[in-house]
């Protein structure tokens, strides 16, 4: 059995995440059981949600144990099968961690899925077919429940989530506005992803200029928003909807270093009329097939183009993950284990 390179959570952080909260170790892999099967990982998944899972304090998820291996998504190929659902060569995706390989106990539900590479690259299985997709399916047609020619709105717009809402928004016919951080992803949000408008957030760095930038980009208003960022980025967006505006709260990056983020104008929900509502993909597994088959459709028709953005080795993840939640990343944020 194969030598393991692992990533493992050392210490929790103080304030900003740093290399020295991580751990790279070795260990030996263990012989299989029967209904276990070895995966080889080919990528590894980094994800916003991860900084939250830091931190030892009360969330929606139990948070990331001490001493253990880094949890997160995975895809890879089958190596050694003791299972009859899964053979050698299988490309599968899971839950398997910041390391190289993992022995998966197949029998159980929910922990491996086989996935087709014939018309969607694997790696894609992390992002725009995977969680951040479904992520974005859900918020868009179950929260927002979009009408053709409404304008939606959505922060972290060229990553691997906002990407995947604005084709979906445009299949709907709306007209959508991203923003994003720095006039390169602005331009892949229009000229790759068919978004109508994007804001660079970094020529407006406070409430009031990016507002008066949405009013430019959006002179109907807003009807809804799909929210990854938090801060003065939502307060200037509240100041632009509309009444009865919907918004899906997914992710509020701006404060997972712990810092509280108040909200500038909460009165603006009564005065608009506004459903605000958070969610969590994992706790709506009932959509996950219908949103993945129109995901994958719109990858195999060119409607959706993801950008990925590739560290190379188990060891470069925790600094690639630093790097994410700075928002130095272009689109999904991976890393290639093989």
């Amino acid at each position: 059995m194969p030598t393991n390179r692992q990533i493992l959570l050392d210490n929790r952080p103080e304030g900003e995440a740093r290399l020295s909260n991580f751990k790279l170790v070795s260990s030996e892999t263990p012989a299989l059981q029967e209904g276990e099967v070895l995966v080889r990982h080919h990528y590894l998944s980094l994800d916003p949600y991860m900084r939250g899972r830091m931190n030892d304090a009360k969330s929606y998820a139990a948070c990331q144990p001490l001493g253990e291996v880094f949890q997160g998504g995975t895809v890879g190929e089958v190596v050694e099968s003791r299972h009859p659902r899964y053979a050698v060569g299988d490309k599968v995706v899971g839950f398997g961690g910041w390391q190289e390989w993992s022995v998966v106990d197949a029998g159980k539900p929910g922990m491996l899925k086989k996935v087709d590479t014939t018309h969607v690259p694997l790696s894609y299985y992390l992002g725009a077919v995977g969680m951040p997709g479904v992520t974005a399916w859900y918020g868009l047609v179950k929260i927002i429940e979009p009408k053709p020619g409404e304008t939606i709105t959505v922060s972290a717009a060229t990553g691997a989530v906002g990407s995947a809402l604005g084709a979906l928004a445009k299949a709907r016919g709306c007209r959508v506005v991203g923003i994003a951080g720095g006039p390169e992803k602005c331009r892949y949000a229009t000229d790759e992803l068919g978004f109508d408008a994007c804001i660079d957030y970094r020529q407006h760095p406070d409430v009031k200029s990016l507002s008066r930038a949405l009013k430019e980009a959006c002179p109907d208003g807003i009807d809804g928003h799909f929210e990854n960022v938090g801060g003065y980025v939502l307060d200037a967006v509240l100041l632009r909807t509309n009444a009865f505006a919907r918004i899906a709260l997914c992710g509020m990056i701006a404060g997972y270093d712990g810092q509280p983020l108040p909200m500038a104008n909460p009165q603006l929900l009564l005065v608009n009329r506004i459903k605000l509502q958070g969610f969590i993909v994992s706790e709506h597994m009932e959509v996950w097939p219908e949103a993945l088959a129109e995901l994958g459709g719109l990858v195999a028709a060119g409607k959706l183009r993801p950008r990925e953005t590739v560290a190379q080795g188990i060891e470069s993840a925790p600094e690639a993950f630093l790097g994410l939640l700075k928002g130095r990343n272009f689109g999904k944020q991976l890393v290639k284990l093989i």
